[in-house]
């Protein structure tokens, strides 16, 4: 297979073949209730204006169709992230994705959790329920990761390890509490918080990846990372810091909720010319020791 070829959906089971990977563990998928999630193609369906371009939706299907065309691509494990966007609406959203889970083998358990005074305790009970991932959004909840109301929950997540899905930087669109220092400040009290922060970090990668040296259960997901769609260069100095970080960086996507087709990310990854090892770490081991996944 040409290297520098576009790659599509159907050349995906090739390239892992290539790097004799057993498939592909992606941390950053979306699953959620039906509700919410046509919330969530309103609002990309709405992303054009504010970004300039349209944001078409690649994958609007049904929940059984999206979890066949994984399988059909060698994902082997995937999350279903859902993320509170108000107080009162984890309940139900956990409920929905454990539910998820429990009918679908290759996704992980994946939960979510808001600053209010219930989180304290729902999400220890989470956790001793056997949760795998959570995710947090710092703009779409348009709160704090330093609120007072979670330093009880970052103490739990940090004992447990369970790792968490953290959009933490300004991309696409800034809000009130983007950025590295609220999560800078979670980290000078939960070092061993096991975090994983989405995209990169865009655009703030240089400082997220800063984080990163300095925790080392910091890791960071390339979920939309260097894809066409920015039309932006790969920053100065990120490259290699990348294979620095070699072992903490995961392999995230988006799906279903991109505008391409799934092995553009790939793609894109491929293109920074880190090397078959670097790719085989990204695509399958880091997310399958984090996450207990059996080849």
């Amino acid at each position: 297979m040409v290297r520098d070829a576009a790659l599509h959906d159907a050349d995906v089971p090739g390239v892992l073949a290539e790097l004799g990977l057993p498939g592909i563990v992606d941390v950053h998928t979306h699953f959620m209730a039906p509700p919410i999630l046509a919330k969530v193609w309103a609002y990309f369906d709405a992303a054009g204006p504010m970004l300039g371009r349209p944001w078409p939706i690649t994958y609007r299907w049904s929940d059984d169709e999206r979890v066949a065309h994984l399988r059909t691509l060698g994902v082997k494990k995937f999350s279903a992230l859902s993320y509170a966007h108000k107080p009162g609406i984890a309940g139900f959203m956990n409920d929905w994705t454990l539910d998820f889970a429990g009918r679908t083998p290759d996704a992980l358990r994946s939960a979510t959790f808001y600053p209010e005074p219930e989180a304290a305790t729902y999400v220890p009970q989470l956790i001793a329920d056997g949760v795998e991932v959570f995710k947090v959004h710092v703009q779409v909840g348009d709160f704090a990761p330093n609120d007072p109301l979670l330093e009880p929950v970052w103490g739990a997540l940090a004992e447990s390890g369970t790792p968490i899905v953290l959009h933490a930087g300004s991309g696409p669109a800034p809000g009130h509490h983007t950025g590295p220092a609220g999560v800078a400040d979670v980290l000078s009290r939960h070092p061993d918080l096991a975090l994983v922060i989405a995209h990169l970090g865009m655009p703030e990668i240089a400082e997220f990846l800063d984080l990163a040296a300095r925790h080392p259960r910091v890791r960071l997901d390339t979920t939309m990372a260097f894809v066409d769609f920015w039309q932006a260069p790969v920053p100065d100095g990120v490259v290699p810091r990348l294979r620095d970080l070699q072992d903490r960086i995961l392999f995230g996507t988006d799906f279903p909720n991109i505008p391409y087709e799934y092995a553009h990310q790939i793609e894109a990854l491929r293109r920074l010319d880190l090397g078959d090892e670097w790719m085989r770490d990204v695509l399958w081991h880091n997310g399958a020791e984090l996450f207990g996944v059996d080849a």
